[in-house]
């Protein structure tokens, strides 16, 4: 008669056996994302937090402090020396992270590419009108795209467009910074400016 499975046993061919676990398949073990209590290798560390007298600790003193409080060690500087670690509920910490990526995903203004369009002989009123509208796309963290767009025979007026979109540049010059000088490509004059310091909201 064969002998009883033992479900605590799953390595009957010899060997240490481990918990039986029902609900195992096979499945990979998700490591955490920071090293935690016990996972920490550093001898000393740096320790952090609200309660905590800051200052190098051994790795056994911090993890002391921490179970004092009830709490969790973690790695939060890893590349540091020492590795800083702050005393801290650890999934309390995790949530506070996601919150943060996410509020600066939120944040993130998605820059655009707004165009400005000139004829070679454009009047000083409605130059002024468009260096208002592009003042607006810049400040908004958007870039702009001035052309000079050659109808015809307008094309021998390539220079007083170049002399335009230079002026351009320069009444915009406080709000943004020159990426591509003007460069003209077949009927069209392009010139590109991007927002100087960080974008509107």
């Amino acid at each position: 008669m064969a002998a009883p499975i033992n479900p605590t046993n799953n390595n009957p061919g010899g060997g240490p056996s481990r918990p039986y676990n029902p609900n195992f398949r096979g499945r990979r073990i998700v490591e955490p994302e920071h090293k935690i209590n016990e996972f920490i290798r550093a001898r000393e560390v740096r320790l952090v937090g609200d309660n905590v007298e800051v200052g190098v600790y051994s790795l056994s003193e911090a993890l002391k402090i921490a179970e004092q409080q009830e709490l969790d060690l973690v790695e939060i500087s890893p590349n540091a020396d020492p590795p800083v670690c702050k005393v801290v509920d650890y999934k309390k910490f995790l949530y506070e992270q996601k919150k943060k990526k996410k509020e600066q995903k939120a944040n993130q203004t998605k820059q655009e590419v707004k165009e400005i369009r000139f004829g070679p002989n454009t009047d000083e009123h409605d130059f002024d009108f468009k260096v208002k509208h592009a003042e607006k796309f810049l400040s908004e963290g958007n870039k702009v795209r001035a052309f000079v767009f050659f109808k015809g025979r307008a094309i021998v007026y390539k220079e007083r467009g170049e002399v335009l979109l230079l002026q351009f540049a320069q009444r915009l010059q406080e709000l943004g910074k020159v990426e591509q000088l003007p460069k003209l490509e077949g009927k069209k004059m392009f010139l590109l400016m991007s927002p100087k310091g960080k974008a509107g909201k």
